[in-house]
Protein backbone atom coordinates (compact mmCIF):
# COMPACT_ATOMS: atom_id res chain seq x y z
CA UNK A 1 0.00 0.00 0.00
CA UNK A 2 1.50 3.53 -0.86
CA UNK A 3 2.46 5.86 2.07
CA UNK A 4 0.13 8.79 2.25
CA UNK A 5 1.57 11.76 2.03
CA UNK A 6 2.50 14.24 5.29
CA UNK A 7 -0.40 16.73 4.10
CA UNK A 8 -3.14 13.98 4.31
CA UNK A 9 -1.84 12.28 7.21
CA UNK A 10 -2.17 15.85 8.86
CA UNK A 11 -5.41 16.79 7.49
CA UNK A 12 -6.16 18.65 10.19
CA UNK A 13 -4.32 21.56 8.84
CA UNK A 14 -6.88 22.50 6.44
CA UNK A 15 -10.74 22.85 6.74
CA UNK A 16 -13.16 22.06 3.71
CA UNK A 17 -14.48 25.56 2.43
CA UNK A 18 -18.02 26.38 2.68
CA UNK A 19 -19.92 28.59 1.02
CA UNK A 20 -20.35 32.46 2.14
CA UNK A 21 -20.42 35.38 0.74
CA UNK A 22 -16.83 35.45 0.71
CA UNK A 23 -15.22 34.82 -2.78
CA UNK A 24 -14.24 30.85 -3.20
CA UNK A 25 -11.06 31.88 -4.29
CA UNK A 26 -10.09 34.60 -1.51
CA UNK A 27 -11.39 31.43 1.56
CA UNK A 28 -9.31 29.30 -0.13
CA UNK A 29 -6.52 31.67 -0.35
CA UNK A 30 -7.09 32.66 3.44
CA UNK A 31 -7.09 29.38 5.13
CA UNK A 32 -3.99 27.89 2.95
CA UNK A 33 -1.95 31.26 4.34
CA UNK A 34 -3.42 31.09 8.57
CA UNK A 35 -2.52 27.19 7.79
CA UNK A 36 0.95 28.38 7.29
CA UNK A 37 1.40 31.32 9.34
CA UNK A 38 0.00 29.32 12.22
CA UNK A 39 2.47 26.72 11.28
CA UNK A 40 -0.31 23.52 10.91
CA UNK A 41 1.44 23.35 7.67
CA UNK A 42 4.91 22.56 8.06
CA UNK A 43 8.18 24.68 6.03
CA UNK A 44 9.22 22.35 3.37
CA UNK A 45 6.04 20.36 2.93
CA UNK A 46 4.66 19.49 -0.32
CA UNK A 47 1.62 21.10 -1.18
CA UNK A 48 -0.14 18.13 -3.80
CA UNK A 49 -2.77 19.94 -5.65
CA UNK A 50 -5.04 16.58 -5.74
CA UNK A 51 -4.69 16.70 -2.06
CA UNK A 52 -5.54 19.68 -1.56
CA UNK A 53 -8.74 19.62 -3.89
CA UNK A 54 -9.45 16.68 -2.00
CA UNK A 55 -9.29 17.92 0.97
CA UNK A 56 -10.81 21.64 0.57
CA UNK A 57 -13.71 20.72 -1.99
CA UNK A 58 -12.31 22.99 -4.61
CA UNK A 59 -11.73 23.50 -7.79
CA UNK A 60 -7.87 22.58 -9.44
CA UNK A 61 -8.45 26.41 -10.38
CA UNK A 62 -9.29 27.83 -7.72
CA UNK A 63 -6.10 25.74 -5.41
CA UNK A 64 -3.58 26.99 -8.29
CA UNK A 65 -4.75 30.81 -8.01
CA UNK A 66 -4.30 30.55 -4.43
CA UNK A 67 -0.90 28.93 -4.59
CA UNK A 68 0.28 31.45 -6.92
CA UNK A 69 -0.85 34.46 -4.74
CA UNK A 70 0.75 32.48 -2.10
CA UNK A 71 4.43 32.43 -4.03
CA UNK A 72 4.04 35.97 -5.00
CA UNK A 73 4.08 36.98 -1.09
CA UNK A 74 6.76 34.31 -0.42
CA UNK A 75 4.64 31.87 1.44
CA UNK A 76 5.03 28.78 -0.81
CA UNK A 77 8.37 28.26 -3.09
CA UNK A 78 7.66 26.28 -6.41
CA UNK A 79 10.33 23.75 -6.68
CA UNK A 80 12.03 22.01 -9.94
CA UNK A 81 10.38 18.58 -10.53
CA UNK A 82 8.76 18.61 -6.91
CA UNK A 83 5.91 21.70 -6.88
CA UNK A 84 4.69 23.70 -4.30
CA UNK A 85 6.56 23.82 -1.17
CA UNK A 86 5.56 25.60 2.12
CA UNK A 87 8.59 27.90 2.08
CA UNK A 88 11.17 27.12 4.63
CA UNK A 89 12.38 30.11 7.10
CA UNK A 90 15.84 31.38 7.37
CA UNK A 91 17.76 33.72 9.28
CA UNK A 92 18.43 36.31 6.24
CA UNK A 93 15.09 36.45 5.62
CA UNK A 94 14.21 37.12 9.04
CA UNK A 95 17.10 40.05 9.46
CA UNK A 96 15.84 41.69 6.17
CA UNK A 97 12.29 41.28 6.80
CA UNK A 98 12.57 42.99 10.73
CA UNK A 99 14.33 45.39 8.92
CA UNK A 100 11.99 46.59 6.48
CA UNK A 101 8.57 45.93 9.63
CA UNK A 102 10.56 48.50 11.85
CA UNK A 103 10.64 51.20 9.58
CA UNK A 104 7.69 50.66 8.19
CA UNK A 105 5.58 49.60 11.61
CA UNK A 106 7.26 52.52 12.90
CA UNK A 107 5.79 55.04 10.44
CA UNK A 108 2.55 53.62 11.14
CA UNK A 109 2.20 54.53 14.79
CA UNK A 110 4.16 58.14 14.04
CA UNK A 111 0.98 58.58 11.57
CA UNK A 112 -1.81 57.01 13.51
CA UNK A 113 -0.49 59.43 16.12
CA UNK A 114 -1.26 62.42 13.87
CA UNK A 115 -4.10 61.33 11.74
CA UNK A 116 -6.22 59.15 13.99
CA UNK A 117 -9.26 60.72 15.87
CA UNK A 118 -10.44 59.30 19.20
CA UNK A 119 -12.71 56.95 17.86
CA UNK A 120 -10.06 55.35 16.11
CA UNK A 121 -7.90 55.17 19.90
CA UNK A 122 -10.40 53.77 21.76
CA UNK A 123 -10.68 51.12 18.84
CA UNK A 124 -6.80 50.58 18.84
CA UNK A 125 -7.41 50.46 23.34
CA UNK A 126 -10.15 48.12 22.72
CA UNK A 127 -7.98 45.54 20.64
CA UNK A 128 -5.07 45.78 22.73
CA UNK A 129 -7.62 44.55 25.54
CA UNK A 130 -8.63 41.65 23.16
CA UNK A 131 -4.98 41.02 22.97
CA UNK A 132 -4.54 40.58 26.66
CA UNK A 133 -7.43 38.59 27.00
CA UNK A 134 -5.49 36.34 24.40
CA UNK A 135 -2.13 35.93 26.25
CA UNK A 136 -3.97 35.35 29.69
CA UNK A 137 -5.86 32.48 27.73
CA UNK A 138 -2.27 30.99 26.63
CA UNK A 139 -4.18 30.01 23.56
CA UNK A 140 -1.19 30.85 20.70
CA UNK A 141 -3.27 30.69 17.43
CA UNK A 142 -5.87 33.23 19.47
CA UNK A 143 -2.75 35.03 20.52
CA UNK A 144 -1.78 35.36 16.80
CA UNK A 145 -4.92 36.17 15.66
CA UNK A 146 -5.72 38.93 18.06
CA UNK A 147 -2.52 40.70 17.84
CA UNK A 148 -2.74 40.57 13.74
CA UNK A 149 -6.07 42.49 14.40
CA UNK A 150 -4.30 45.37 16.59
CA UNK A 151 -1.98 45.63 13.91
CA UNK A 152 -4.42 46.22 11.03
CA UNK A 153 -6.67 48.99 13.41
CA UNK A 154 -3.07 51.17 13.29
CA UNK A 155 -2.33 50.32 10.04
CA UNK A 156 -5.87 51.55 8.78
CA UNK A 157 -5.75 54.47 11.39
CA UNK A 158 -2.22 55.72 10.08
CA UNK A 159 -4.28 56.52 6.88
CA UNK A 160 -2.53 56.04 4.15
CA UNK A 161 -2.58 54.28 0.96
CA UNK A 162 0.54 53.79 -0.19
CA UNK A 163 2.06 52.64 3.44
CA UNK A 164 -0.50 50.29 3.64
CA UNK A 165 -0.39 48.96 0.18
CA UNK A 166 3.80 48.68 1.46
CA UNK A 167 2.46 46.34 4.07
CA UNK A 168 0.05 44.47 2.03
CA UNK A 169 3.27 42.86 0.20
CA UNK A 170 4.83 41.88 3.27
CA UNK A 171 2.02 40.83 5.17
CA UNK A 172 2.04 37.39 4.55
CA UNK A 173 5.63 37.06 5.38
CA UNK A 174 5.40 39.33 8.58
CA UNK A 175 2.47 37.30 9.79
CA UNK A 176 4.39 34.13 9.30
CA UNK A 177 7.57 35.74 11.45
CA UNK A 178 4.95 36.99 14.02
CA UNK A 179 3.29 33.47 14.00
CA UNK A 180 6.93 31.85 14.36
CA UNK A 181 7.35 34.03 17.37
CA UNK A 182 4.05 33.47 18.98
CA UNK A 183 3.33 29.61 18.89
CA UNK A 184 6.66 28.16 18.90
CA UNK A 185 6.76 25.99 22.20
CA UNK A 186 9.94 27.06 22.70
CA UNK A 187 8.92 31.13 22.83
CA UNK A 188 10.17 33.17 26.51
CA UNK A 189 7.33 33.91 28.72
CA UNK A 190 9.21 37.07 29.68
CA UNK A 191 9.08 37.93 25.88
CA UNK A 192 5.27 37.73 25.84
CA UNK A 193 5.29 40.06 29.04
CA UNK A 194 7.98 42.51 27.48
CA UNK A 195 5.70 42.78 24.43
CA UNK A 196 2.50 43.64 26.03
CA UNK A 197 4.30 46.00 28.23
CA UNK A 198 5.42 47.59 24.65
CA UNK A 199 2.19 47.97 23.23
CA UNK A 200 0.26 49.30 26.57
CA UNK A 201 3.24 52.01 26.19
CA UNK A 202 2.59 52.58 22.47
CA UNK A 203 -1.26 53.21 23.27
CA UNK A 204 -0.66 55.32 25.92
CA UNK A 205 1.92 57.82 23.53
CA UNK A 206 -0.71 57.82 21.24
CA UNK A 207 -3.04 58.81 23.47
CA UNK A 208 -0.52 61.62 24.46
CA UNK A 209 -0.35 62.53 20.95
CA UNK A 210 3.54 61.98 21.15
CA UNK A 211 4.34 60.32 17.73
CA UNK A 212 8.23 60.64 18.08
CA UNK A 213 7.94 58.27 20.77
CA UNK A 214 5.06 56.13 19.75
CA UNK A 215 7.41 55.54 16.25
CA UNK A 216 10.31 54.52 18.82
CA UNK A 217 7.98 52.07 20.84
CA UNK A 218 7.18 50.31 17.75
CA UNK A 219 10.84 50.17 16.57
CA UNK A 220 11.81 48.93 19.42
CA UNK A 221 9.00 46.23 19.60
CA UNK A 222 9.65 45.08 16.37
CA UNK A 223 13.46 44.85 17.39
CA UNK A 224 12.87 42.82 20.23
CA UNK A 225 10.56 40.41 18.22
CA UNK A 226 13.28 40.01 15.84
CA UNK A 227 15.89 38.93 18.44
CA UNK A 228 13.20 36.90 19.59
CA UNK A 229 12.85 34.88 16.31
CA UNK A 230 16.66 35.36 15.52
CA UNK A 231 16.87 33.26 19.00
CA UNK A 232 14.09 30.82 18.43
CA UNK A 233 16.22 29.83 14.75
CA UNK A 234 19.04 29.48 15.67
CA UNK A 235 18.20 27.07 18.48
CA UNK A 236 16.14 25.19 15.62
CA UNK A 237 18.94 25.12 13.35
CA UNK A 238 21.34 23.84 16.47
CA UNK A 239 19.43 21.12 17.35
CA UNK A 240 18.58 20.04 13.48
CA UNK A 241 22.68 19.22 13.34
CA UNK A 242 22.42 17.81 17.07
CA UNK A 243 20.15 15.10 15.38
CA UNK A 244 22.07 14.59 12.22
CA UNK A 245 24.15 10.85 12.75
CA UNK A 246 27.68 11.52 12.79
CA UNK A 247 29.60 9.84 9.39
CA UNK A 248 31.98 7.41 9.90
Amino acid sequence: MPKSSPLLRHSSALAAIHKSSAPLRRQVLDELRQSIIAGRLNPGERLVERELIAMMGVSRTVIREALRQLESEGLVAIVPNKGPIVRTLTVEEARDIYAIRAVLEGLAARLFTEQAGEAQIARLDRALTVVEKAYDSGDAESMLETKNNFYEVLFEGAKSETLASMLAILHGRIWRWRGLGLTHPNRSAERDRQSLKNLRALVQAIRAKDAALAESILREEVSKAAAEVHRLLKDAATHSRAEKPAVS
